[in-house]
């Protein structure tokens, strides 16, 4: 996790396109400046930063069913529930799964796991638009292979 750039996921641990899922893991980092006011000597993942770990995993998955074709932008975040703190070095499970899609948006259900205890939940709506071309896709390639997107998905589109 490079929670700094808001790049959460470390890799996908699991991708099923027939059933519309999508499994990642995430480390919490030991150290990150994001500790030193959330909170001090008590360090804690701040709740908005588990909801973006759930809205990326549930956008890769996205990503990965349109086959780079389709760019996920978070829309709305509804009925998300907080059941536990996550504190530094944890190793995080987040899995999404798509439940609607249509009319240019997308609606999914994800939650975050620790040791097998769900840490939180929410459903998440993003806005399906066409995919930026250029610079912008390069990048995103390069992402998806550094989080091992695998690579028949990574490498169409």
């Amino acid at each position: 996790m490079r929670i700094e750039y808001f790049q959460l996921i470390d890799r996908v641990a699991e991708l099923n396109l027939d059933e519309l899922t999508i499994r990642v893991a995430a480390t919490v980092p030991t150290e990150s400046t994001i500790f030193e006011g959330h909170f001090p000597g008590r360090p804690l993942m701040p709740g908005v930063l588990l909801i973006e770990s759930m809205a990326q995993a549930a956008g890769w998955l996205i990503i990965a069913r349109t086959r780079f074709e389709k760019m996920p932008f978070l829309a709305a975040v509804k009925e998300a529930k907080f059941r536990s703190f996550v504190t530094p070095g944890e190793v995080l499970s987040v899995s999404a799964k798509l439940v609607h899609e249509g009319s240019g948006f997308a609606v999914t259900e994800a939650d975050v796991t620790a040791d097998g205890k769900l840490v939180c939940n929410a459903g998440i709506t993003f806005r399906v638009m066409d995919f930026p071309k250029g610079e912008f896709l390069a990048s995103m390639r390069e992402v998806a292979a550094r989080i091992a997107l695998p690579v028949e998905v990574a490498a169409q589109g």
